[in-house]
């Protein structure tokens, strides 16, 4: 039971529509009574079984393709966190009490991700709907034009499915283009000497895989040992605000390699960005760290603070340097930043505002869920600690907006 009161388990055995719960290796995890039912099967030679094993193909009809069509839904279902509806299928169902023979069926599924608290999908609702009788009842007194019916809505259906194949094949390259632009862009970070850095890049739900958020990580000329860690935040998703953050995160990659310091830095991307439809508002953070002086010297313009992590698990926000976003005043202005002193095992983390803000609460009880789940992954090293704030801060359901993290242990 649930502090609502409300007993799921019952909920889901007492559903009027057939509804089973799949693993993404689709192996049956549980079926209600009216699946079951349809199927003909008990739930001993169900729940734990593989899907096809259960439910195979007829040999004897010739282009059957329930499995084929059935089993690619699914699949792309689990792999893209997106529900599908599948046209109207054909599928048969052997005849459990008279093995090899088989019943011509038809059936309308209808398949839905479930997000674990990774936000992986953990599991996949498989719901059917029966119409085998709709389409048998459809003109019974002529039996002729009943076929002609049954042919012709089977025919419409098999067409919208050889359609939506042809989408999702292009929706497919559309991604690996996606995926290329993705690497292209944001890079894996180079090794940077001894320092152990995590970063992670989240595009929202539904995004090609790209979006305007980016990290960077520099080694700064010059003595001693430096590097310039910075996150940016472009306005708007999806491949529009991609192209213009590989703008400005070359700009501002470079501009740190020969900038006095971070605010600098900063100042420079600012004028850059006038000349980059689509840039103006885009919020940005820099930090230089230097571990002869074990100073991080940072400047943000507009964006949410990094976060330095002691060892003792004591979290201060660094937000002691900040200025509007790039490209709201109509004039040059210089840039604050400031400086504090670190320690070794302190962490320094960079992060974009899909990790803390959420519609209609204040930043602030997102920023307070960061210190918290910092603070209590503190002895973790930054992968680890990097895949603790995702799995506990994004939302289960899919995130809204895009996000990128980095973590740099001092």
């Amino acid at each position: 039971m649930t502090q609502a009161g409300i007993d799921y388990a019952a909920v889901f055995r007492g559903l009027p529509s057939a509804v089973a719960l799949l693993t993404p290796q689709l192996l049956f995890l549980d079926a209600n009574e009216e699946y079951l039912s349809l199927s003909g099967r008990p739930a001993t030679e169900v729940i734990g079984h593989f899907l096809f094993d259960v439910f195979p193909d007829n040999p004897a009809h010739r282009g059957a393709s329930g499995m084929r069509n059935l089993g690619a839904s699914l699949r792309r279902v689990a792999s893209t966190g997106e529900r599908d509806a599948m046209a109207l299928q054909r599928y048969d169902v052997e005849d459990p009490e008279h093995p090899g023979q088989w019943e011509e069926r038809y059936w309308s599924p209808v398949n839905t991700p479930v997000f674990g608290d990774d936000g992986h999908v953990a599991l996949v609702v498989h719901r059917v709907e029966e119409v085998t009788e709709l389409i048998r009842a459809r003109g019974r007194p002529d039996q002729d034009r009943a076929r002609v019916l049954e042919a012709e809505l089977y025919g419409r259906a098999r067409e919208l499915q050889e359609v939506n194949e042809r989408l999702r094949r292009a929706h497919a390259r559309e991604r690996e283009v996606a995926l290329a632009l993705q690497a292209a862009m944001l890079p894996a970070p180079q090794p940077l000497g001894q320092h152990r850095v995590a970063v992670r890049y989240r595009p929202a739900t539904g995004a090609l895989n790209v979006c305007g958020d980016w990290y960077d990580l520099v080694e700064l000329p010059g003595e001693g040992d430096r590097i310039g860690v910075s996150v940016g935040d472009v306005v708007g998703h999806g491949l529009p605000a991609a192209c213009v953050m590989g703008q400005l995160r070359s700009a501002l990659s470079a501009a740190s390699r020969v900038a006095d310091g971070p605010a600098g830095a900063l100042e420079v991307l600012g004028l850059y960005a006038r000349s980059v439809p689509g840039a103006e508002s885009t919020t940005a953070v820099n930090t230089f760290v230097d571990w002869g002086e074990r100073t991080i010297t940072y400047s943000s313009a507009g964006h949410p603070p990094p976060v330095l992590l002691h060892a003792d698990g004591t979290v201060d926000f660094l937000d002691q340097a900040t200025d509007p976003p790039l490209g709201v005043r109509p004039h040059h202005v210089s840039r604050p930043q400031a400086v504090v002193r670190f320690n070794t095992d302190d962490t320094l983390v960079l992060y974009t505002d899909g990790l803390v803000e959420r519609r209609g609460e204040d930043i602030d009880a997102g920023l307070a869920r960061l210190a918290d789940v910092l603070a209590r992954h503190r002895g973790a090293g930054p992968e680890r600690l990097a895949d603790a704030a995702l799995g506990e801060l994004l939302p289960p359901g899919g995130i809204t907006d895009d996000t990128a993290l980095v973590v740099v242990r001092l």
